[in-house]
């Protein structure tokens, strides 16, 4: 893999979640695990990832709060729930908060590895099509090179400048803004 797909691992099962992460890692994942939601969620506020795995059942932050929380901030980050919890309204509430796949466990690793592929391919599709250009009067932003006009944006601000551009004509909450 040419650029390591970073995967935000939550799982309070520290033995599985350090064996997921070993595992992903050797796949060519940059993983990072995390035991609770509240940890979790943190880490994807201050970082940037391409994928989530989460648990269901964790402390602090359950992984169905988690996933809410996270698509009030990105609505397109690939969710993956992985969880002993079995029941068809499980299932369906993992789906009803943003999962794009569910894995009840135990679980194939070889499953898991196919659909996270999978996830990346479709993802990678779109981030090819998406707009990373935008004309702001007599300035053109570029998202990729993180220039406005001629002005080198920090990592903040073009982060902030790509979610205005991208919700143009569009109310954007405050405290998404803010994270």
């Amino acid at each position: 893999m040419e650029n390591k797909q970073r995967i935000l691992l939550c799982e309070d099962e520290e033995s599985l979640g350090m064996l997921l992460r070993e595992y992903l890692q050797a796949k060519g994942y940059d993983a990072e695990l995390y035991l609770d939601g509240e940890a979790g969620y943190r880490a994807f506020m201050k970082g940037h990832f391409d994928m989530c795995l989460f648990d269901v059942m964790m402390p602090k932050m359950d992984g169905f709060t988690l996933a809410k929380e996270i698509r009030l901030v990105n609505q397109d980050i690939p969710i993956i729930f992985l969880t002993a919890k079995n029941l068809k309204n499980d299932v369906l509430d993992g789906f009803k908060v943003g999962a794009d796949d569910y894995l009840t466990k135990p679980f194939s690793m070889d499953i898991l590895i196919c659909k996270i592929d999978a996830l990346v391919r479709r993802c990678r599709l779109y981030m090819d099509t998406e707009l990373t250009e935008w004309n702001l009067g007599d300035l053109i932003y570029d998202s990729v090179r993180q220039q406005l006009g001629d002005r080198h944006l920090s990592t903040r601000e073009n982060d902030l400048l790509k979610m205005l551009c991208q919700n143009m004509n569009n109310l954007v909450d405050r405290n998404r803004i803010l994270m």
